[in-house]
This record gives C-alpha cells, structure tokens and sequence, in this order.
C-alpha cells in the first residue's frame, strides 16, 4: 500500500494550525490508514494508505482531509478555477495508443525542496497505484516559463524528433530514449508493438513531454516561484482526469492558483479541468440499518461532512455533494462508509458479556477424522485432491455412470472443465504420477464430490501392486463399513469399470451408497497405468446419518 513520508510542521502549516502529535497518531488511522511509528519529537511522520483513497497521496491532501476530520474546516473545500487562453489540441492519431489526455495550470506556485519532494512522491505513487505502473496514466508537471501554446499531443515517428530528457544531458530520439534512457528501459514495454510514439510539444515544436516514458529536461520543475502546466494521458478517461483533478487540488493547498486550458479534441472544445463536485442522495434510514447506528438525516449529514462532503437534509433523504478527487464514490455503499468513518470506528460496538466455553470439532470432522484412522490403520495412505475434474475422466475413461454434473463456463485447460462427480478418477491421477514408485501403493481421500449441485462427502480407497485380489478389497471395503457399524448389503455390480464378476454393490436401504471392485485393464490403460488396480468409493453421507445419535 502507498507510503507517503512527510513532516509534522508542514502538514500542521497545510491544516492551518498546531495539532498535538498524539491527536494525529489517535485519528490519522481512523480515516482509513496505518500510521507508521513516529520516534519522540521528531519532526518525520509516514502514513501508509489503502489503495481506495488515491486522493491522500500527499501530505496535501491529508492536510485537506484532516481539516474536515478534526472539525476544523468541515465540509467540502471548493477551488476556484479560472481561465486561460492556452489551447491543447489533441490529434486524432492518438486515439489507437494512448487516446485521454487532459490538462491544467497551476500558476504562482512557491515551491521548496519539501514541497518537490512531495510532488514527486504523489506522483510516483499515482503512476504505481491508479496508473497500474503507467499503462493505464501517465502524469507530466512542467515550468511553463519556456512553453509558448498551443499545446499539441499527437503520434509522430520514433526517430523525427530528438530532445533531451528529463535526467540527462544527451539529446536523443524516441528510439533512442527506449533503449538508453533508464526509464525508457524500465516503460518500453508500454510501446511495444506501435510504430509511432505519443509526444507533446508547443508551438515552437519544444517537447514537454513523451509519454508514457519521460518528460524533456527543457520543462524540468525546480525550486521557487513557477506556473505549472499539468498533463495527464492514458487509456481510461475517469483515472485520467482524476489523477489531473487531485494533482491540481494538491498544487492549489500550496498557494497555487488553478487556471483551465482550452482542450480542442476532434474538433470539439471543452475546458479542463473540470473540478465540478458530484451529487447522490441517500436514505439516512437505509445508513442507520446498514451501519446499525441511530444518527437520523442530521447526524449522518454532520458525519459526511467531517468526511469533506457538503450534505443537507429533506426528510429522510440525505443530498450529498463529494469532491471529484473522490475517486472512490461508485456507490451510495460508499457513502454509507463514509458516515462510519465520519462517525469514529471506534465508536462502534458496546459493552460484551465474557462467557467462558471450550472448543471442540463439528461432529462431521470427528467422523471423517474416525474415518481416517481406520483407513491409516489398514495401511493406507492420505492424499488430498483437486475438485476439478473433467468428463473425459469422470465419465469417458472411468465408464462409471454419468450423473448431471457442474461444468467450468471458460475453462483454462482441457484436464479442468467441471467439477468431479467420483473421487476416483483424483485418485488415479495420483497413481499415474507415481508409476515410477515402488509397489504396492495403498491410497485413499476423504473428500467432497458435485451431485445435483449440492456438495456430498465420499471416501475412496485405491491400490496397486502385481496382484489386487478382489477378495483384499472386499475385506478393505467390509472392515470399513464394520468400525462405522453401518449395515449393508452387496450385490453384483455390472458397470464397465470393474472385470465382470468383480464388481459389487454397496447397498442401504434399497439404494445404492457404493461400490468396489477389480478395475478392468481396458480401464487401467486408459488411464495409463501398467499394474492392476482395485478400488471402493462410497457416499458417507447416509452413514453420517445413520450415525446421527451418536455424532450429533
């Protein structure tokens, strides 16, 4: 999750006053975050945020939120934005690699070597996180003392331009920076494939910036007073301009002020950016039984804007207006945790009776565990196994009954296309891998199988060796069902999978519950063993339930 590192005196200078340490350590988590240790009286603190929150990537925008928190400043903070006449026009050759692209000014802003660090900080982590490493966003802040607009942004050949990127004093081309550059090394995966690059010049045809890869050095931000152009392109028009919105909002908490541009984008014309707030009505009802509390409209619309929000109250619909760095709201839900969070998490909950009990297992564990011992006992050995199976083994190749059974809709591989009805075909998959093991091997699993798309519990034994009498696993099978004091009878089972003959039924109450046998070699060498086989698999759930008074 992203760190942000900054010092106590700044974020007290951004909130607008003198907060204890101790207040920030207490509440700074309580907006969603885990506060790092902060040692003494040192002036360094370190935050770490969840990703849901892009919006308090700076020590800017904590400052902003921690204004609202504290009811210090609660409720919304606007900012003004004004005009200016830089036109950006966007070519139409763009729309096939990196087709967003929006930008702003940020003018008269005093930058100090804190405040660089913590721009480049938030922008990093903006790339890392909303910007999936920069192929979904990829953020430019540039002097614009040297620019002369308009601003273009257009595709152009890797070897038609050369400029001297950011970190660096050699001038070189596009192609060039892809395979010299260390952050062309490190992004050049983002154009792999394309025969034309992304690049933003001005009038004078300077290079502001090639992205996704690296800014020019022309436009490189230094410390003291500049006017910032900002400008963000990817592949997702909501992440694009929300990275614009929040490093725009972060710019102005310095002092800075915003000014839009003229964005002039296949042949329609808009302004950016656009820091119009969004709108959502709730039910403060519907909040109070979601979240358990009793605030009514007023107490949630007192908590929404200790969360930065503006909110009023008509009747029992709450009106909520949220800012645009909001990136998060999808959904009245999200509002919902916001009045908890507005409300103090640890708040929550009450007084608990303390009752002393004692552990124990589900009676099905017991059993199942009874049953492991038995099977442990007569020499066999546990293995656990996938639930995907496919019908060529379940069916086709075991010539076992076929039973309706759940199947995968986009199944990856061809071996993984439903989920199993028997355990007998996981069992012999193990066998196969294990053919070059000495003899015999003695298996089984306690596992659940898909039948009538309800889970049902099964066991199956499974041997090989150069003999597997079907005397050995009728005493396997019978020894079994006689610890589990379960009452059976056995019949002859004709199903292709067993040498006719040696087969049976396990049969309970006129129905069948299993059934064991010698495995035919048609079936064996289907399934690609070299050695007899023999097995038993049977539904241990109506033993459960015959069982029932002495498990339940």
């Amino acid at each position: 999750m992203p760190v942000i590192n900054f010092g106590y005196r700044d974020l007290c200078s951004l909130i607008g006053e003198e907060v204890p340490v101790k207040t920030l350590i207490d509440r700074i988590p309580m907006i969603g975050a885990d506060m790092h240790e902060t040692e003494g009286d040192t002036d360094e603190m370190s935050v770490e945020f969840f990703p849901d929150r892009p919006d308090l990537y700076s020590v800017e925008g904590l400052a902003r939120e921690m204004r609202a928190f504290l009811d210090i400043r609660p409720g919304m903070k606007r900012y003004d934005v004004g005009e200016s006449d830089i036109e950006v026009i966007v070519d139409d050759s763009v729309l096939g690699v990196r087709p967003y692209f929006r930008c702003g000014i940020v003018r008269d802003v005093e930058i100090t070597d804190t405040f660089l660090k913590s721009i480049m900080e938030m922008q990093e982590k903006l790339h890392i996180t909303i910007g999936r490493k920069r192929s979904k966003l990829a953020i430019g802040i540039h002097d614009m003392s040297q620019l002369v607009g308009p601003i273009t942004y257009r595709l152009a050949d890797p070897h038609s331009i050369r400029f001297v990127p950011l970190a660096s004093d050699e001038e070189m081309d596009m192609a060039e920076i892809l395979v010299k550059h260390e952050k062309g090394k490190a992004y050049a995966h983002l154009l792999k494939g394309y025969d034309k690059y992304p690049i933003i010049q001005d009038s004078k045809g300077q290079v502001l910036s090639f992205p996704p890869i690296i800014n020019g050095r022309l436009t490189t931000v230094t410390v003291g007073r500049h006017d910032l152009f900002i400008d963000v392109t990817g592949n997702d028009l909501k992440a694009v301009k929300g990275a614009l919105d929040i490093v725009a909002t972060s710019l102005a908490e310095r002092g800075g002020k915003i000014q839009s541009v003229v964005m002039n984008e296949s042949g329609r014309k808009f302004r950016s950016p656009d820091l119009s707030p969004s709108k959502i009505d709730i039910s403060a009802g519907e909040c109070d039984r979601f979240l358990g509390l009793s605030l009514g409209p007023e107490g949630t619309v007192e908590c929404l804007r200790r969360m930065g929000m503006e909110a009023t109250s008509d009747g029992d619909t709450v009106h909520v207006t949220y800012p645009c760095t909001r990136l998060d709201i999808m959904h009245k839900v999200d509002i919902f945790e916001d009045v908890a969070t507005g409300y103090g998490f640890d708040r929550f909950g009450g007084s608990y009776e303390l009752t002393q009990t004692l552990g124990g297992f589900e009676p099905t564990t017991t059993f199942t565990d009874n049953v492991r011992d038995i099977l442990v006992g007569m020499g066999y050995m546990e293995v656990n196994t996938r639930t995907l199976s496919s019908e060529k083994e379940d069916f086709q190749l075991s010539r076992l009954p076929e039973v309706e059974n759940v199947k995968v809709l986009n199944p990856i591989t061809e071996d993984h296309t439903c989920l199993r009805s028997y355990l007998m075909p996981s069992l012999v998959r193990i066998l196969r891998h294990n053919k070059h093991r000495d003899l015999p091997q003695r298996i089984f699993e306690v596992g659940y199988v898909i039948r009538d798309q309800k889970t049902v519990l099964h066991l199956c034994v499974m041997a090989t060796a150069w003999k597997t009498p079907f005397s050995e696993i009728k005493a396997v099978t019978e020894g079994v069902l006689r610890e589990l004091s379960f009452d059976h009878v056995l019949e002859n089972c004709e199903y292709g999978t067993f040498i006719p003959g040696r087969g049976a039924e396990i049969r309970a109450d006129g129905r069948q519950i299993g059934f064991f046998g010698e495995m035919a070699p048609e079936v064996v060498v289907g399934y690609g063993l070299t050695h007899p086989v023999m097995f038993a698999e049977i539904d241990l759930d109506p033993i459960i339930a015959g069982n029932r008074d002495t498990l339940f």
